[in-house]
């Protein structure tokens, strides 16, 4: 169980980007945040995996209290938070097995790594999960040599591999066509059910959002102001998190705010 208690975070002088934020996350859920441009949500998501620092308030994951570690406690904690990023952040000169073991990288030695001696284990592993995705037969190639969706399916098997007892997505299908968004968004709602795994989605889709997850935070402001079921998000609750920026993205509708 993911709990989040009176999170706030401020940059410097400023009106805090996270004001009192309370959230809890349980089970196998997939849960989607949205919100316009500046809302708070790749804030949110940063202070879960402790990217940054929270300026107060309270993160815990499974009753490890995340705000409060430092050092090795710390990048031990980041093991069990998966992390899946919008530009997918792979090595493009390596393989794809190569990027998807970097998940494994806390768990073996420096040696290991740099000379690309996985444990047998590690390598079975990964490709269970790259057969699961549909990118096994990737396993020898370049990483720039996928194309978007391919790529990303790496990123997920990354996260994957570090055995993680939560995973979060900033943005994942930002830089996709619409059929490939809603692939990546389906394998997202699959794997969460299949391996047990609460999911946590930053995404600007509205309509994927209601279709792929099984609860919508709406963020407006640093504040939580909708949390609910996707089908309770209506037209009003739009107009509540939305109000007073230039469009919601519904799936390729651009709906003026008033």
């Amino acid at each position: 169980m993911l709990k989040i208690t009176d999170l706030v975070k401020r940059y410097g002088t400023g009106e805090p980007v996270l004001k009192n934020l309370d959230l809890t996350i349980e089970g196998e859920s997939v849960v989607s945040i949205i919100g316009s441009s500046g809302a708070g949500k790749s804030t949110l998501l940063r202070c879960i995996n402790q990217l940054v620092k929270p300026t107060s308030g309270s993160i815990v994951l499974n009753g490890t209290e995340l705000t409060a570690l430092r050092g090795k406690d710390l990048r031990e904690a980041r093991r069990k938070i998966g992390m899946v990023f919008q530009g997918f952040n792979l090595v493009d000169r390596l393989t794809v097995m190569e990027n998807v073991q970097s998940g494994r990288l806390g768990y073996i030695s420096t040696w290991s790594a740099i000379t690309r001696n996985y444990p047998k284990a590690d390598i079975r592993r990964a490709f269970e999960l790259m057969e699961r995705v549909g990118i096994a037969q990737y396993a020898n190639s370049r990483a720039d040599q996928l194309s978007g969706g391919e790529r990303q399916r790496v990123g997920v098997v990354r996260a994957l591999m570090q055995q993680p007892e939560i995973l979060l997505a900033d943005e994942p299908t930002a830089s996709l066509d619409p059929k490939t968004s809603e692939q990546i968004m389906g394998l997202l709602r699959d794997l969460a059910g299949e391996l047990k795994l609460p999911v946590v989605i930053n995404i600007h889709n509205v309509t994927e959002a209601k279709e792929y997850t099984d609860r919508i935070v709406g963020m407006r402001y640093g504040r939580i102001i909708f949390d609910d079921k996707p089908d309770k998000l209506d037209e009003a609750a739009m107009e509540e998190i939305y109000a007073g920026s230039p469009h919601a993205d519904r799936g390729g509708d651009m709906v003026k705010a008033s």
